[in-house]
Order: C-alpha cells, then structure tokens, then sequence
C-alpha cells in the first residue's frame, strides 16, 4: 500500500468470470439463448440452462485431469458450447486457449503446443484439420468434438450443481494468441481481473450500451481475443444472444437478424459488405437491427452512411488489438460533439477510429520520446496501458512495457482536443516517398469510397528513385464497372497529386486470419512490380 493510506473495510471478493453467469442465470434464468451448430439443428436455451451445462463441463474436466493452471484448447466457432467453455474452463482456474482456425496448420499447432493444452474441443467441420495436426501436437490426449453426440454426452453424467472456487483475480484465464503476420504468434494471457473489467466498460452506453432488451448476433469471432469481450459485456447485462457458427454470408446473417429480432451485431467490414451487396440484391431490410460495431480495419465511411441512411442503423468503428482484450477507442458521440451538428458529427466521428474509453490511457510521443500534444495534427507512436492491457507475452521472461507501464502499439496516431484517436497508420506501413510520408490508411479510406470498389489496400513497395511510393490493390464488386482511369479520376479530386498510387492493381484482395488486410501477402507479391527505372 502506499505510504500514509490506511485499508479499505470492504470484503474481499475476487473479480470471477464465473461470477457473471452466476448472475446471469439468478437475475435472467430464461433469458434466451440461440445457436446455429454445425451438422445440427438450432438450439435453443437459456442463461439457466447454460449454467448448468458449463457445471456439467466443468466436473467433466476435473474427471479428466485438468486443474488449476492447466490449459484447454478449443477450436471452434461462434457457438453455444464454445460461449459455455468461456465460463467452463477459467470457472475452475484453468486456462481456455482459443485457436485460430484461419491460421496457417503449422501457426495453429505453434500455438496449441505453446500453450501447453492436453485438451482440445473442436467443432465437427475441423475434424480436418485435427487430422492434419495431430501428428505436430503430441502433448495433446483428449480430443473431442464440440457436437450432441460427443461432448454433450460426455457431460450428460455430471452434476449440474456447483460451487464454483473463488480464485485470485489475478490468475490467468484466456490465452489469445495474435495473428503471427510479423513472425510466430504471441500469446496473451488474460486474468480474470482484467476479462471483468474491461466487461464492465465494454457494456457502458459510450461503449457496446447493452441492456436485457438487446438480442446481441457476435460476428467478431470468439476464437479471436474473445470476440472483443462481448461474451462477458452482454452476459453481465442480461442480453439475448444470436450465436451463426461459422455461417456469416450474409443470407444466413439476415435470416438470424429478422427471425431472432437481433438489435446489436459487430464484426470485420468484410462480413457487413457481404450483407449490404445480400440487402441490395433482394430488396430486404435490417429489420429490428439498431447498430453495428465495425473493426479490425478501418469502417468505409461509404459503408456507414448507407447503414445509417438506408437502413438507420447506427455504426460505431472499434479500434483495439488482442494486447488490449482489445477494445481501446470506440467513435460513440458525446453531447460536445453532437453540438458541432450532424455534418460535422459525422466528419468527425467517421474521420477517426473512437474516442478514450475508461480504464485505458492513450499516448503520442515523438521520435525523441516526448509526449506529443492533443492537437489532432502531431502524429507519433501510439502507447496505451490500462488493467486490460499486456504486461508481457506469454513464455516470455522480459516487459512487452517501458518502464511506466506504456505499450507501444505499433500505431502512429493523432489525439485531438475531444479525446478521440485517429490512426495515420502502422509504423510498418507509412510510406516514406522522397523524403514525405504518405499515409496507406487516408489513400485506403479515399479509393474505399470510390463506387464500385468492394475492397482497397495500399502498400509501399521499393523503388529506385523515391525509396518508397504506393500501389493500390482494388477488389471490385461482382457486378461493378470499374477501370484505372475511373479510380485514378476519383482520387484526383480527393489527394494531391503525389500521393496518387503509382500503380492500379485489380484483383483479390488477401486477408489475415483474423480478418484484416494481409499486407505481408501484398509486398511479397508485388513488392519488386516499381523496382525498375521504367517502373
């Protein structure tokens, strides 16, 4: 403690995960809970029920072996069995190590083999790939599959009555691994500590702003930094949840929105041109959809303006990484902002990726290491900290910190006056072009909005002269009329001149496992297409 403070008389009790479906299944027993499967029909239950299933789960895996500390692997997707091992498996102070099923074979194995795991659950359409990896993950001796005839049936037998440990809070709970598109994976411990409270914040009204009467369809993936901690936010409040497996076309989408009277749903843009171009093609609306949270990639401003003006749901961009559990900025309006008007609401709002949310700190410093000013014009190194935020990578013996506590994102970043964060790019993808920077982000954002144009991605590759300069790989859409020239008019009008990419390219654009634009992909592909003088 620190010197001259005296101790607080309050109890003790330590920040649980399986406190939040303790109460959830006190305070709404029969709150709804419906889930797509895979192979299977639809489910359908509720907080009670999940309860006493997640006990069941949890005395199936004491009568496995697994303990405190231990590690528990899962593979699959957006379910309820994979939503009730959230609370199963740290409910009995082990660790749920989700895989990432879109990671290359020898990146998921890396992972399950760094966490240690003798135990993974996987849904039946990656039986697959459990075939393919089971000869690079000896550790691993209990393989079952996340179906009605496998794990159901294995915690049919179990008591469905607990008392679930109280364990320090401190105490790890998820392992979340990033996406490895710099090198292997890094691994993320998150405590339980920290899993509360970044749920606490993500269920405030300037956050997610759930309540009992939202019906939340999570298409940001549960295997991905827990799937932005919605399990857990809307959990705590009482909501319905919507759970797609791994159907998010968006036909399946629509179908789930307009059946279950979905209100909240999230995810990378991706998914939500897939639903846009279904929405357009048959004529159908949004229906009880109220709003959407956009990230991993910046929102096309494009995108919101037609949710909000076609269909008046209300989109909300998410900036965060799995080192921040991940949210960190989310662009909701303040009543300062609102003042500004609607014009200026919106170019604000959708100009930057969110504004400062309790519990995490944000800070620019310069080359020299000095704070940078508030401005929304000095740009530097974005460092963030909080109680959900990285101390250090899992197996790793050294800080992933500075040592205040600051973790470098690897962003480069604006904060203006508002509190609101905008992200000018990766510090491994500015573009240095003759000695000026250029930002792929704003480039990106400009040809995003040009009509037609279903997926942008700017890169810097080498070239003889300027160092570096841009090229811009265009995903069209399938019935769009697109050339070089209209997308080269389109940006004449919107950058200078010498931001203007020096080549056009048109074709898929590749995307990491967790959804983003895979840059790396990008440069080895076309990174040497400038590096002749004629280029």
């Amino acid at each position: 403690m620190l010197a001259g403070t005296i101790p607080g008389l309050m109890q003790p009790r330590q920040l649980n995960i399986s406190a939040i479906l303790q109460f959830a299944a006190i305070a709404h027993p029969e709150q709804e809970i419906v889930s797509r499967s895979v192979g299977e029909p639809i489910w359908r239950g509720n907080y009670a029920q999940c309860h006493d299933r997640a006990a069941q789960g949890a005395h199936w895996l004491a009568s496995l072996g697994v303990a405190a500390g231990d590690r528990v692997s899962s593979l699959a997707w957006n379910t309820h069995r994979h939503f009730e091992l959230f609370f199963t498996v740290p409910g009995i102070g082990a660790v749920l190590h989700t895989a990432n099923p879109r990671l290359p074979d020898d990146h998921i194995a890396y992972t399950i083999n760094t966490a240690g795991s003798h135990v993974l659950l996987y849904d039946r359409n990656m039986a697959a790939i459990i075939d393919r990896l089971r000869p690079s993950i000896p550790a691993v001796k209990h393989y079952v599959m996340l179906s009605a005839d496998d794990y159901d049936a294995r915690i049919a037998p179990f008591s469905t009555s607990i008392g679930w440990p109280e364990i320090d809070e401190y105490a790890g709970a998820f392992l979340c691994f990033t996406s490895g598109t710099t090198g292997d994976p890094k691994g993320v411990l998150y405590s339980h500590r920290s899993v509360v409270l970044h749920a606490m914040m993500g269920g405030q009204s300037g956050a997610f702003g759930f309540s009992a009467f939202d019906v939340i369809l999570p298409c940001s993936s549960l295997y991905h930094a827990t799937a932005w901690g919605l399990p857990f936010s809307g959990t705590i409040n009482g909501s319905k949840w919507v759970f797609p497996a791994d159907r998010m076309d968006g036909e399946s989408l629509q179908e789930l929105i307009a059946d279950e009277g979905v209100t909240f749903s999230c995810g990378v843009p991706t998914i939500w041109t897939m639903y846009l171009d279904h929405l357009r093609r048959t004529g159908e609306t949004t229906g009880s959809l109220e709003r959407i949270v956009i990230g991993g990639s910046a929102v096309p401003r494009s995108m919101a303006a037609q949710f909000r003006e076609d269909h008046g749901v209300e989109v909300r961009q998410l900036w965060g990484m799995t080192e921040t559990s991940p949210i960190g900025v989310l662009s909701s309006p303040t009543p300062r902002i609102a003042a500004l008007g609607p014009e200026e609401m919106s170019e604000l709002i959708w100009s930057r990726q969110g504004r400062l949310q309790y519990g995490i700190e944000l800070r620019i410093i310069g080359n020299d290491g000095s704070s940078l000013p508030h401005d929304g014009q000095s740009a530097g190194a974005l460092m963030v900290r909080g109680p959900w935020v990285v101390e250090r990578y899992f197996n790793s013996e050294s800080s992933a910190c500075d040592v205040d506590g600051w973790f470098d994102t690897g962003d480069v970043a604006t904060i203006d006056a508002n509190g609101f964060l905008r992200l000018t790019d990766r510090s491994k993808d500015v573009i240095k072009s003759g000695g000026e920077w250029i930002s792929s982000i704003d480039l990106e954002n400009l040809a995003a909005a040009c009509p037609g144009v279903k997926v942008a991605a700017v890169v810097g590759v080498f070239h003889p002269k300027w160092e570096e300069r841009p090229i811009l790989i265009v995903e069209k859409h399938e019935d769009a009329v697109l050339t070089e020239r209209m997308i080269t008019a389109w940006l004449g009008e919107r950058t200078v001149k010498w931001w203007m990419p020096d080549r056009i390219i048109f074709e898929s654009v590749p995307m990491t496992a967790t959804g983003k634009i895979d840059k790396k992909a990008i440069r080895a592909k076309h990174g040497a297409i400038l590096s002749s003088p004629a280029g």
